[in-house]
């Protein structure tokens, strides 16, 4: 089987990675990809945002199916114009995605499908967003309504954080994106990603994780797409799991059905978890970065398996095969991220790394510069590593980090904590 995978982030090197365990793989190509990649896979020039383009690229190399790693061209359709074409893609339907692409849209199906989720309002105007604020208090949770690289909520712990961030995404901090705001009760409890694969009738829990969002340790300081993430999520219990799908995925996937927009692909459930009860955060229509990352670790070459029977709605024959194990995986960082940072700085030390099932190094933002790896992007490197335990995956998660000169780079040293 010839695979185009489209993306170039961390989480498109764990998925190259996991579908070049497999035999069904015969040739792989990652568009656009990054240095990491490149060193496995075939990289190619693409804009993954045309469909048309898309389609093209991929009968002209004869691609058997298309897995779709980032939300953006998810919403822009891309998948629809392959299914259009006849090629087998993993990746929900544009209509479908708005699950991701539009808060208010998710709001909206939770209402009908009567999923348990934090009561909010949403706006078009920066005043009636102010007022909205003013009425509930603080702490408050501000969203942008589009999709904003994962940096589109604001927590704020008071009042003032909250107007000011309404103010910043009404006059255009976040572009597009919060040209229309979500405002939603704080919700507390304990939070974990709960990941399912639909293929429009048939769903099917593929794993947990927990991922550290916020920049500093601790979870302090601000949102940030992600600084490490480990599987599985010791609070999502069989329990919880259970009542997660029976009130929250299945009623949604029901009402995503029933009105034309049905949906096929993965799932993010983000999940707050009160008392055992859990509540949906927010739903993404993708693998979570750096969440891809461990899960491809631990399924390893059944992940092409499970993503191809999705696509090819053959979900009911399938089953995950889990060994009792653990990953972890911490996030290295140009210094500024979130933040401005600069490009190009020259990371050192990564060639006398283990690579193997239980030790992978995924590149997020890096390129190649006269032999080098050099820092391209926020967030650079997914240090990862898969063990019996998580304190034993951790261990050597930070021993691979501890191998890697880049004095421009900085991460989390407490990736894990929640868990141990």
């Amino acid at each position: 089987m010839n695979i185009l995978i489209l993306g170039s982030g961390g989480r498109e090197h764990s998925l190259a990675w996991a579908a070049l365990q497999n035999p069904k793989c015969d040739r792989l190509i990652v568009a656009p990809g990054n240095a990491g990649i490149a060193e496995i896979a075939d990289c190619a020039s693409l804009n993954i945002e045309d469909g048309g383009a898309v389609v093209t690229f991929a009968e002209e190399n004869a691609i058997d199916f298309v897995i779709i790693g980032p939300e953006a061209p998810l919403a822009s359709g891309v998948s629809d114009r392959l299914r259009a074409a006849g090629i087998l893609v993993f990746g929900p339907s544009a209509a479908a995605a708005q699950l991701e692409a539009s808060k208010a849209f998710t709001k909206q199906i939770c209402d009908a499908a009567g999923a348990p989720t934090a009561a909010y309002g949403h706006f078009t105007d920066a005043a009636s967003a102010r007022d909205y604020v003013q009425q509930q208090g603080a702490p408050i949770v501000i969203k942008a309504d589009g999709l904003a690289a994962g940096k589109g909520v604001i927590i704020a712990e008071t009042i003032e954080q909250a107007l000011s961030a309404v103010d910043d995404m009404f006059s255009g901090a976040f572009g597009a994106a919060g040209a229309e705001v979500v405002i939603e009760e704080f919700m507390i409890g304990e939070e974990a990603s709960f990941f399912v694969l639909c293929d429009g009738e048939t769903v099917l829990p593929i794993g947990t994780a927990q991922d550290h969002k916020r920049v500093g340790e601790g979870d302090i300081g601000p949102n940030t797409g992600g600084m490490g993430a480990y599987s599985p999520a010791p609070v999502m219990t069989q329990a919880v799991i259970d009542a997660a799908l029976d009130r929250i995925v299945k009623p949604t996937m029901a009402q995503m059905a029933q009105q034309g927009t049905p949906y096929q692909g993965v799932l993010f459930v983000g999940l707050m978890i009160e008392e055992g009860a859990p509540r949906l955060v927010e739903y993404n229509v993708r693998f979570g970065d750096p969440e891809c990352q461990v899960l491809m670790m631990r399924l390893g070459a059944q992940a092409l398996d499970l993503m191809h029977a999705c696509a090819e709605g053959r979900l009911r024959e399938m089953k995950v095969n889990w060994a009792a194990d653990h990953a972890l995986t911490v996030v290295l960082a140009a210094q500024g991220y979130p933040g401005a940072y600069e490009k190009g700085s020259v990371i050192s030390g990564m060639d006398a790394m283990p690579e193997d099932s239980s030790h992978m190094v995924f590149h997020a933002g890096t390129g190649r510069t006269a032999g080098n790896f050099t820092a391209q992007g926020g967030r650079v490197l997914a240090v990862t590593a898969r063990a019996g335990s998580l304190t034993e995956a951790q261990r050597n998660a930070y021993q691979m980090v501890d191998q890697i000169d880049w004095p421009e780079g900085f991460c989390r040293r407490d990736i894990g904590w929640r868990a141990l």
